[in-house]
């Protein structure tokens, strides 16, 4: 483990605590940082006979509601066992006393992972297949029975996109660093264009991309849905947005999108395809204003990424040099909100 990672993590400690509170566990424990996760620190625990996943909060000043390790483990451990694929949870510890701040320790699910929605790792002919499951989970979440899960109480009622561009207002501004014009003009737009509230409330991801979900070794099956830190019950075509809002972006590293990929050629979902086969799924007859819920995607994560920046200049960021770079992005990502606000 490097000597950052170690700074984030008192192994004895954790697993002091874990003899203690969650059945079956034995240690001595050792334990690797996972690259990914900018917001919640996740670490791969082992053990001489286990292997564990733990998600905390990060430590320092943290914005108010932000980094819910708690939500997390409470959609997930409501979920296990449902149509929708999560790990298995173990044990939330919320006494912020033990390592600094709340974690919760889960199943480590074996699976292969996608960075990029192009999926080079594949052949041409099994691309399909697997943004194909991509949509069947999509479809699965919004169709979770809220009441029969637990979950009916897991976010307010109301409509939920005058909240959430409400919430996400708030957050950029508390993590503001300049006046990005863009920005101030995309969230003038999206609070004089939001859509009649519809009746849908079903639960919401709020991150739904191919990089949070975990596929069979063997299989175009999803393992498990992963970073469910946004999730809420809300509105469901903030989910889909949010995947054609990716695939939108540049590919590769950085942007992980699919812009300029003949989807045909290398055997991928076109938007079109994709959208027709959630409302098959689900049962709708179209989606209209579908410009709104691209442009509410942009703004989401321009104010999440603002947010990642300024924990990076507060010296709280999972990993610095990533969060410098991706807070480069904000002014990208509000401009194209703006563009695909043109098309409602």
């Amino acid at each position: 483990m490097s000597a950052h990672a170690a700074a984030q993590i008192d192994l004895n400690a954790i697993g002091a605590w874990l003899e203690q509170n969650m059945p079956g566990f034995s240690g001595p424990l050792t334990a690797e940082k996972f690259a990914g996760g900018q917001s919640n620190p996740t670490f791969l625990l082992k053990t001489p006979t286990a292997s564990y996943v733990l998600r905390r909060k990060p430590p320092g000043q943290l914005l108010k509601s932000a980094h819910a390790v708690d939500r997390e483990f409470r959609v997930q451990r409501a979920l296990w066992g449902s149509d929708v694929p999560v790990a298995q949870m173990h044990v939330l510890c919320d006494d912020d006393a033990v390592i600094g701040s709340m974690f919760y320790v889960m199943q480590h699910v074996q699976g292969r992972h996608f960075n990029d929605p192009r999926l080079p790792e594949l052949e041409q002919g099994q691309r399909h297949a697997i943004i194909d499951e991509m949509n069947r989970v999509l479809a699965a979440i919004h169709s979770v029975d809220l009441g029969a899960v637990g979950l009916a109480d897991y976010g307010p009622e109301g409509n939920y996109y005058e909240r959430q561009v409400g919430r996400w207002t708030k957050q950029y501004r508390a993590s503001e660093t300049q006046t990005i014009p863009a920005m101030e003009e995309l969230i003038d737009w999206l609070g004089a264009n939001l859509p009649a509230d519809d009746g849908q409330r079903t639960l919401v991801h709020g991150d739904y991309r191919i990089d949070n979900m975990l596929f069979a070794a063997d299989a175009p099956r999803c393992a498990a849905v992963l970073d469910w830190e946004l999730s809420t019950t809300g509105h469901p075509y903030a989910d889909l947005g949010a995947v054609l809002m990716q695939w939108s972006m540049p590919p590769g590293t950085e942007g992980r999108g699919l812009a300029g990929v003949d989807r045909h050629a290398h055997g991928l979902m076109s938007d079109e395809d994709f959208v027709a086969a959630y409302c098959q799924r689900r049962g709708l007859a179209g989606i209209d204003r579908l410009g709104f819920y691209l442009a509410f995607n942009f703004f989401r994560m321009g104010a999440i990424i603002q947010g990642v920046l300024k924990r990076a200049l507060d010296g709280n960021a999972s990993n610095p040099e990533r969060a410098m770079m991706l807070g480069e992005f904000v002014p990208r990502f509000a401009q194209a909100g703006l563009d695909a606000a043109k098309t409602v």
